[in-house]
């Protein structure tokens, strides 16, 4: 006979999990609506490629400074906890866009970017473990994988979202702008600048909702409590880091992974640019490659796992990060419309490079591995840094110099892939947002 409890149970089993899959399209929606704002903001507020770069800049440094906070209150208080918490942070810093907008202040902006990706670590922190606790322990790689496949879709809401709701395609030279009346010149970019605010406030206010329901759903006890698990010998955070920096081989994985990062987040950031610059496109046309590169980064991951069912994954990183040498000096050299396929097609050598970086990185660290993992995490400080090297380049020379940056980027990773112990390619590759 059926207990009256058993359909709430089966419910109590499917809603948190859905819930929480959405967060891998939150977070991917956040990170690459930031490829649109650069070419908005540097038309709205007239900045140089150095200072539109700056958007990543400040996104990525939240996650740097609070990968290890995110880490504690998971660890203290529960993975739902944590989670509430991000979705606050992120609501929060989307709603700062309104009166940055209002009161047209860049670096407002650059403040709710900073306070978005802060909610984001949290999230990327305990999204991952927790969907492996939200059901059956033989299902919990299926479900991790299934949560994953809404990253690119989220990806894919936020160039739209950008290039159909942000970007106008009106663009004014110098010589067009110097033209104007000053009260003409002064509403067109009050008018870009505004552009923003709509969709970040409904953003903020489907994220707060989110938060709202993450909150009062009933999860289970493993989501709610303490989040620490015991591996064994309990030892202390700057012990593990003392050992984690007596393992070379971690230790050029926390490097490869500032590197790849700081050439993704460069590579999309400057896309729209490069296009506009190489073949005269409006922004709103160009964020369409941006499309295409996803799309291309997406393909690459399923192509790249299946590959390494047959082939150690060191083996196609070291490769696949050769090839992106090659491609973006082409992109350096060759200019216009090949440069820019060239910077398209890089995104699918790309695809696997972040979580083959962090699974090779961590393989054998034992209890080491949590420390470690945050480190890896701490890493994607590369986005912050390298993309405003890239405008500073750029200010200096062009577009296409900048995307040496990128290139140098490939060459650290490839000899860490070549480098790799044969020990570490027996990690399992767990996909990632990244």
């Amino acid at each position: 006979m059926t207990t009256p409890s058993t359909p709430s149970k089966g419910f109590s089993a499917v809603w948190p999990l859905i819930l929480i899959t959405s967060l891998f399209f939150f977070w991917g929606v956040a990170n690459n609506l930031n490829d649109v704002l650069i070419p908005q903001f540097k038309k709205a507020f007239v900045l140089t490629d150095l200072q539109s770069g700056l958007v990543q800049s400040a996104f990525y440094m939240g996650y740097f400074l609070l990968a290890l906070p995110a880490a504690f209150v998971m660890r203290k208080f529960g993975y739902k906890s944590a989670v509430v918490l991000g979705l606050l942070l992120y609501a929060a810093g989307a709603f700062l866009f309104y009166p940055a907008a209002d009161n047209h202040q860049y670096s407002w902006f650059l403040g709710g970017l900073f306070v978005i990706a802060s909610g984001l670590a949290f999230l990327e922190t305990s999204a991952n473990p927790l969907i492996t606790v939200l059901g059956s322990p033989d299902k919990a790689a299926f479900r991790l994988n299934l949560a994953q496949s809404f990253n690119p879709l989220g990806a894919l809401s936020g160039i739209f979202i950008g290039q159909q709701f942000i970007l106008s395609g009106i663009e004014h030279d110098e010589a067009a702008l110097a033209a104007m009346t000053d009260a003409a010149r002064q509403t067109f970019y009050i008018t870009e600048v505004k552009a923003v605010q709509g969709p970040y406030l409904l953003i903020g206010t489907v994220v707060l909702a989110w938060a709202l329901l993450v909150f009062l759903s009933k999860f289970p006890d493993a989501a709610t409590k303490n989040a620490h698990e015991d591996t064994g010998e309990e030892i202390g955070f700057f012990t593990s880091v003392g050992r984690l920096f007596q393992r070379p081989h971690f230790l050029f994985g926390v490097v490869a992974q500032f590197f790849y990062v700081g050439a993704q987040v460069g590579i999309w950031s400057y896309m729209i640019r490069y296009a506009q610059a190489e073949i005269g496109l409006t922004d709103k046309a160009a964020a369409t490659y941006l499309y295409y590169a996803l799309i291309a980064f997406a393909v690459g991951r399923f192509i790249g796992t299946g590959l390494m069912t047959k082939v150690r994954p060191s083996l196609i990183l070291g490769l696949f990060a050769l090839v992106n040498i090659g491609l973006t000096l082409f992109a350096v050299v060759s200019g216009g419309q090949n440069g820019l396929w060239a910077l398209v097609a890089s995104s699918f050598f790309m695809s696997i490079m972040f979580p083959t970086i962090f699974a090779t990185s961590v393989a054998g660290l034992g209890n080491l591995t949590k420390t470690g993992s945050s480190l890896l995490v701490m890493s994607i400080v590369g986005g912050a840094v390298l993309t405003a090297v890239m405008g500073m380049v750029s200010d200096h020379s062009h577009i296409r110099t900048a995307f040496v940056v990128t290139a140098v980027c490939f060459a650290v990773i490839a000899l860490y892939a070549f480098r790799a112990p044969k020990a570490a390619n027996t990690a399992p590759v767990a996909m990632t947002g990244h």
